[in-house]
């Protein structure tokens, strides 16, 4: 067991909302990869002294071309359109079909955990070879859907993650993936939640905003799944 806390890289980060939340459950995060100058912006005012890369392709070589920490978790979004029933449903035939690029950051950096986070239409398409995958790398993964509303939002945004890990067989995190299903959707909103206006005024620079924000994963359930995480590595 590694001492000190769990250091995470994110990949497709977006604007954090995956690092916030396991930086609330006490992961320590210790690079980002993003390709959106506006959320790369975003997570620098937030994480002004983790590094930032700009291309999932090439981050592998950009983390060990210099003295970097080890990284104990690779979480990441991988891009949703290709999986996403709204679109053009193309799959793994999706030029925005990433994972590959996330699978060779994973084999290159070898981390004990990894954390993949995707829309509901993943089931049915690109799931099964993320799973094969991971398991041709050597870990054990397991996946589950998590709602925000179980996490306390007032809305459900369903969400399908994925944990791996390379511990002992036996000991992996994922059978308790899935929280309970007595949390339901509460009216209101979180302290925390943005109020988007929805009127004309302003609104050319709003749109990065809006569209960082529908993006971005609920740090809530972020901040569940970091506690699985450490849960696991404590022997909890």
């Amino acid at each position: 067991m590694n001492a000190g806390p769990l250091n995470v890289l994110e990949l497709f980060a977006g604007i954090g909302g995956l690092s916030l939340g396991l930086q609330r459950a006490g992961l320590r995060i210790v690079g980002h990869v993003e390709i959106n100058p506006f959320c790369r912006a975003v997570l620098h005012k937030h994480w002004p002294e983790v590094p930032c890369h700009d291309d999932v392709r090439t981050a592998a070589a950009w983390w060990r071309s210099t003295d970097r920490p080890r990284v104990d978790v690779v979480a990441g979004g991988y891009p949703c359109q290709p999986e996403s029933t709204a679109g053009k449903r193309r799959g793994t035939d999706d030029d925005r079909w990433l994972w590959p690029d996330m699978a060779r950051v994973i084999h290159a950096i070898r981390p004990r955990y990894v954390v993949g986070e995707n829309v509901m239409g993943h089931r049915t398409r690109g799931l099964r070879f993320v799973l094969r995958d991971l398991q041709r790398l050597g870990y054990t993964a397991s996946a589950g859907i998590i709602r925000a509303c179980e996490m306390g939002a007032p809305h459900p945004r369903p969400r399908l993650l994925v944990l791996a890990h390379t511990d002992r067989p036996g000991r992996h995190p994922g059978s308790g993936l899935e929280p309970p299903r007595t949390a339901t959707t509460r009216t209101g909103r979180w302290a925390d939640e943005p109020r988007l206006a929805r009127m004309a005024h302003g609104l050319p620079g709003a749109v990065d905003r809006r569209r960082a924000l529908g993006n971005a994963v609920v740090p809530h359930v972020a901040e569940f799944v970091g506690r699985i995480i450490l849960n696991h590595h404590t022997g909890r």
